[in-house]
């Protein structure tokens, strides 16, 4: 059942010195949240999982439920637009950035290896060239490998992302990067970093990339 809202609305006052005639007005409360593309008229769950408007050869009903409840509330509510995926736009960093060059809003990647793993980030910025660390505290890493978990932003530094054009770095402090891509996204790694305190997003440090998508919210 849906929670209700109740809303009092005075209707009039009989005289000066009586109590005025109150009704309670009853209103449903709506989901701000749009039903997913796979949603049923019966599925009361399914009005949780976000609409996609591109497809997907990575993400499932299981992993939109489990993201949709982490992403930040500015991002909760908007259809999900596919802005890069290595199965339309060939495997290469470059054109990742091309393709976010206008971008101003936060994105999610996704990534699945050869070992059927799937993990990845949210960025808070869209990813490009820079010269520093860029990024916010809503930046995580996530992985479904086995089972979901999320790494958050420890405190201890602001290494969230930085990009190069010959590799893209996510986390760090001294040491391994929590997430690391090459030129050709094709190889990746992923150790424990200070950023986030993470253990390492896929079952071997070192992974091949099968499939990789980042998707931003419209």
């Amino acid at each position: 059942m849906r929670p209700v809202q109740q809303s009092i609305k005075i209707l009039y006052y009989a005289n000066k010195s009586e109590e005025p005639f109150v009704e309670i007005v009853t209103v449903k409360q709506q989901n701000k949240r749009r039903p997913s593309v796979c949603s049923s008229a019966d599925s009361e769950s399914d009005d949780l999982l976000p609409v996609l408007i591109d497809h997907s050869q990575i993400l499932n009903e299981h992993h939109l439920e489990q993201l949709m409840n982490h992403i930040p509330v500015r991002t909760q509510g908007y259809s999900w637009k596919l802005v890069y995926s290595t199965a339309q736009h060939g495997t290469s960093l470059t054109t990742l950035y091309r393709q976010m060059r206008e971008l101003d809003r936060p994105v999610l990647m996704v990534i699945k290896d050869t070992d059927n793993q799937v993990f990845g980030a949210f960025s808070s910025d869209p990813f490009k060239v820079s010269s520093y660390c860029y990024g916010t505290g809503e930046t995580f890493l996530y992985s479904f490998s086995p089972e979901f978990q999320i790494f958050r932003w420890s405190g201890e530094n602001s290494y969230f992302v930085r990009g190069f054009l010959d590799s893209l770095q996510m986390g760090g402090g001294g040491g391994p990067f929590g997430l690391w891509l090459d030129s050709d996204l094709y190889r990746g790694s992923s150790y424990s970093c200070s950023t986030f305190c993470n253990r390492p997003l896929s079952l071997h440090h070192d992974f091949t990339v099968r499939d990789l998508e980042v998707w931003t919210f419209v």
